[in-house]
């Protein structure tokens, strides 16, 4: 590999891909487990997912008239709490980089009699004015992104001057359980993959690319480089998830 080469590298899961392959790349995997995606995050998590998003929605404390931007926000779980919290006056978005997730999360949207404004974007390149929101999440999605500091950059551009940022995401885990997780995560979970899912191989790269992860303590400083303050992480089941707040300056 040559050093323009090397430039344009980054990770998918543990591979070294091209920049230009990855998005490729992560496209197919939520392609293939859209259907299945909501069934699967309540058996591999045992249903935590759900106690770890209503956290993140009791910290957003999302009040009637707020304006709310929901990314990678996939099936739309946390999109529906917001809108519910945010009412008739409020605006509350769902986007995402994938079609397939953004088409599950609409129709399960519409079920709930919900009808709200979508948007399938990069988060890299949001198509929103600046200083337009008061609060704006991220839910297991940053770590797909390819350039997470351009990505976290825009979602502070977005916001208004002490809006905030909660980014919610798998991380590390507490160290003495390391073991045991790691076993979990490179033999039952691509299998339950392919039980469910019909998909070993996707979720070996979602096990993968949570250690690709920042930790915590990285994170942190990526967002304040962003033009975050007063940033603090909350551990979720020892660190399984970690939810990240911040306040634009």
């Amino acid at each position: 590999m040559n050093d323009k080469q090397r430039e344009s590298a980054t990770h998918f899961g543990f591979a070294q891909v091209d920049e230009s392959e990855k998005a490729q790349r992560v496209a197919g995997v939520f392609d293939s487990v859209a259907s299945k995606y909501d069934v699967m995050n309540d058996v591999m998590s045992v249903g935590l997912h759900r106690v770890w998003k209503a956290f993140t929605v009791r910290q957003a404390n999302v009040r009637p008239g707020m304006k709310v931007l929901d990314i990678a926000g996939g099936t739309g779980d946390l999109a529906k709490a917001f809108a519910q919290r945010a009412g008739a006056t409020g605006e509350v978005w769902l986007t995402d980089i994938n079609g397939s997730m953004l088409a599950v999360g609409r129709d399960r949207l519409f079920d709930s009699g919900l009808r709200l404004p979508l948007a399938q974007c990069d988060a890299e390149q949001l198509p929103f004015p600046s200083n337009h929101f008061d609060l704006v999440s991220v839910a297991f999605g940053l770590r797909n992104m390819t350039h997470k500091d351009a990505a976290l950059a825009e979602m502070q551009r977005v916001l208004k001057p002490g809006g905030r940022l909660l980014v919610l995401e798998f991380s590390r885990i507490w160290q003495p359980l390391a073991p045991l997780y790691d076993a979990y995560s490179f033999s039952v979970l691509p299998w339950l993959g392919k039980k469910i899912a019909g998909d070993s191989d996707s979720y070996r790269y979602l096990a993968e690319s949570i250690r690709m992860h920042p930790p915590q303590e990285e994170l942190a400083k990526l967002m304040e480089q962003a033009g975050f303050d007063r940033v603090q992480w909350f551990n979720l089941t020892a660190g399984v998830c970690a939810l990240h707040v911040g306040t634009k300056y």
